[in-house]
């Protein structure tokens, strides 16, 4: 009987092998043949002295869509040097599938003084696991040692750290799991993630939670965006503890946009402007897929029914919502993904 059983597993390895390469060659087609196009949205939209950039991923809870994004309800010109002054994290909802948007209102205001996040609180992404919504976001604090306690956005002492808070309803309230963040920049200088780490974006995958960041490191911080890597890390649990992969899995990736495509995993890499794909979640660059694309979202966030029902095979992506680059403008608008 043992030597049947070993026949039957080595039958089967091919099989599966065969399997996994038509799912890969799948996902390749559909990335390789898809482009965004852009609608303005209401409730959301452009508004006078008013930023709103960055969205979460969209979650659907019963009928009701969800977005979470930073604002800066007094934005001024000064402001987009400072450090995202006086940003916070809020919501909004809408019924019918993007299109109109109603704001909630605030979701997570910066931390108390002295705190990690006391500076500003940005980049939310959402994620529902046992019976409760997870808020990540990153935080900053201001400048050791600036005499009008502001944050300088200097890649010597200022880094950035994300965080988490809970609550039982997708609008709030939402409170701060604990006083530390749950990913922190790596002490190694050399490492892609020593200066920054930002834009988490969350998986369940494989019995794990995985949660995809960008990273840029303290030896490339002055070179701005362009040095920004995408990493991931896993934790048994949704607050964590988190232990990171180590290292950069996509290169040029200065926006963490990722969703489950067939077995494997869709990621954006927004400096190169491709679509990219691995079958493992992982392992976006050893066969690079770079399927260009003509005009491409800004920060997006995309609709993801597997926030709230985990899946092992996704669907792919539909649709969602990015930014327009407006200085202190910002503001969000609704993308599709369309056959080119």
């Amino acid at each position: 009987m043992k030597n049947i059983c070993y026949s039957y597993k080595y039958l089967l390895l091919p099989l599966l092998f065969w399997s996994n390469s038509i799912i890969a060659q799948d996902a390749a087609d559909y990335l390789n043949n898809i482009e965004f196009t852009f609608k303005d949205v209401a409730g959301i939209g452009y508004e006078k002295g008013v930023t709103r950039r960055d969205p979460s991923d969209v979650m659907k809870v019963d009928q009701t869509y969800y977005v979470y994004y930073t604002k800066i309800p007094d934005a001024q010109p000064e402001y987009w040097g400072a450090g995202y002054w006086g940003a916070s994290v809020w919501c909004a909802k809408s019924e019918d599938e993007g299109f109109t948007w109603t704001e909630v209102g605030q979701m997570l205001d910066v931390g108390e003084n002295g705190k990690w996040d006391s500076q500003a609180v940005f980049t939310p992404n959402i994620f529902f696991a046992d019976g409760k919504y997870y808020l990540y976001y990153t935080g900053v604090k201001p400048t050791p040692g600036n005499p009008n306690g502001e944050f300088e956005n200097n890649n010597i002492s200022d880094i950035t750290a994300i965080g988490v808070a809970v609550a039982d309803s997708p609008t709030g309230p939402f409170k701060r799991i604990n006083e530390e963040p749950i990913l922190k920049v790596s002490v190694e200088p050399e490492k892609f993630d020593s200066y920054r780490v930002d834009d988490a974006s969350l998986l369940y995958r494989n019995g794990l939670y995985w949660m995809y960041y960008k990273g840029r490191s303290l030896l490339g911080g002055q070179g701005g965006p362009a040095h920004t890597c995408m990493g991931v890390a896993y934790a048994k649990y949704p607050e964590g503890p988190y232990t990171k992969f180590g290292k950069e899995i996509l290169e040029r990736s200065h926006e963490v946009f990722i969703w489950p495509q067939g077995t494997g995993v869709g990621a954006f890499a927004s400096l190169s402007e491709t679509f990219e794909y691995a079958p493992d979640g992982i392992d976006f660059m050893s066969n690079k897929l770079n399927a260009k694309v003509k005009e491409r979202a800004v920060a997006p966030g995309g609709f993801r029914p597997d926030i709230t029902d985990p899946v092992v095979v996704g669907e792919g992506l539909k649709w969602g919502i990015s930014m327009i680059p407006n200085k202190h403008e910002c503001y969000l608008v609704r993308f599709e993904l369309t056959s080119k």
